[in-house]
């Protein structure tokens, strides 16, 4: 979309309202401090301040207004989002232009429920059908203010249901995005992903509520709360997430990635892949720390996914298999279990649930230098007496696991995990040969 024109801008009602800006957010890591230093500009301008205008009916498209006071206050300006406001984007906005601004979003955003026109109009990723409403790219970018950002997103569960090949947009759309902060912000209904993360570098999310459960007969899939891509130096923490698939994912190229202090409620845990999807690729997934997580609720708590090497399908709309690459130097550490299925799944097998076909074609992406420790609570009764599986498709492309000091037991009271091509020395649980099932 082209920037608005001062006209088309002229004509929206206009805003006369006292306001205060946010302060920007405290960053306080713990227990951990990132790879490289977090991102410190100097203030903005105080007299650069851009108000964003609304037609405020909740209809009619706000995007002109938005982009207008975006570029009139980029390269050293603050944009201010009003509380109480209702902000409407119902036009793709191409946000990769931003530099050196801090965005203050008091109010609601919200994108309207035009599926026809967001399917034809939504920016595309090249990884697994990712679109989104808007690309947010740019370098030091700060968006703070404790308001909302709305997907609109029960449309989009109902429209999904009906046809599993619809385009869902993810919520936030990342390409390109360096040295920047996203802190205290709400995230509620997104059709898709709540965050995709792609080519960025040193960027921090912290003090992010994502909620937003389906209130049909139709459940939101695939809902993850942050997906990682072709991206390093992220920072994800001291946040609440309430969704229904990956809390965090690392996606193909994530490395040196940092998620803690995160609180993790009916999600499939934080998990490495899926890798290894596409043929005639190479993953890798590499310097990874994961710490102090309360995860609940969930179907894992720390995954390691792998396609083997032949033709594999999760659904009709997730297939692959066959891609190579890397995983290594992989940490989770203190995470609290309640309720999760698999405390620890490993799997070389995704999506094929043929282990000896899945033997048959070990993976030819490695699995290296993985440790799991300080683990605490109870499993649900799903897989019991089995709280853990690690199921490589072959010994040679999968070792150096460990897994120690795990104090995480079955509802039973058992400490039994499934290892298949396994140094059981390594793994202090009860290891067995008795398959209960993975995805």
């Amino acid at each position: 979309m082209k920037p608005p024109s001062l006209l088309q801008v002229l004509l929206l009602p206009l805003v006369v309202a006292d306001y205060t800006l946010s302060l920007r957010p405290r960053l306080t890591p713990m227990p951990y401090n990132p790879r490289v230093p977090f991102p410190n500009p100097p203030p903005r301008s105080t007299s650069r301040v851009c108000v964003v205008n609304t037609h405020g009916d909740g209809v009619t498209d706000d995007a002109y207004s938005v982009l207008f006071a975006l570029h009139e206050c980029n390269d050293g300006g603050h944009v201010l989002f009003l509380r109480g406001e209702t902000y409407t984007i119902g036009s793709a906005m191409d946000l990769t232009f931003l530099k050196h601004i801090d965005i203050d979003i008091q109010g609601r955003i919200q994108f309207s429920n035009d599926t026809e026109y967001w399917q034809a109009n939504s920016f595309p990723f090249v990884f697994q059908n990712v679109t989104s409403f808007f690309k947010l790219g740019g370098e030091d970018v700060w968006i703070y203010g404790g308001g909302t950002i709305d997907g609109n997103g029960q449309v989009w569960y109902d429209e999904y249901a009906a046809n599993i090949y619809t385009l869902r947009p993810v919520l936030v759309g990342i390409d390109g995005l360096k040295d920047s902060v996203l802190s205290d912000l709400v995230l509620r209904h997104s059709p898709q992903y709540y965050h995709f993360i792609a080519n960025a570098s040193n960027v921090v999310f912290n003090n992010i509520d994502i909620a937003g459960a389906s209130t049909s007969k139709h459940s939101a899939k695939n809902t993850d709360g942050w997906d990682t891509y072709r991206s390093r130096d992220v920072t994800i923490m001291n946040s609440v997430i309430n969704n229904s698939d990956d809390c965090v994912s690392f996606k193909p190229n994530s490395t040196d990635i940092l998620v803690q202090s995160l609180f993790c409620n009916g999600s499939h845990g934080i998990s490495v892949g899926s890798l290894g999807q596409y043929v005639g690729t190479f993953d890798i997934v590499e310097s990874v720390m994961v710490s102090n997580i309360s995860m609940h609720n969930a179907s894992d708590s720390a995954r390691i996914k792998v396609w083997p090497n032949a033709p594999s399908a999760m659904s009709d709309d997730l297939q692959g298999g066959g891609g190579s690459g890397r995983v290594r130097n992989i940490t989770y550490e203190d995470m609290t279990i309640d309720n999760v299925d698999y405390a620890i799944e490993i799997t070389q097998c995704y999506g094929q649930r043929n282990l000896t076909l899945c033997q048959q074609y070990p993976s030819p992406l490695t699995i290296d230098d993985v440790v799991f420790r300080r683990f605490r609570g109870t499993t649900s009764r799903k897989y019991q007496p089995l709280v853990a599986t690690f199921a490589c498709s072959s010994a040679k492309v999968c070792g150096h696991i460990r897994a120690t000091d795990i104090d995480v037991v079955s509802p039973s009271g058992t400490r039994q995990a499934y290892c298949l091509n396994q140094e059981a020395t390594n793994l202090e649980l009860e290891c067995t040969d008795n398959y209960k099932g993975f995805r």
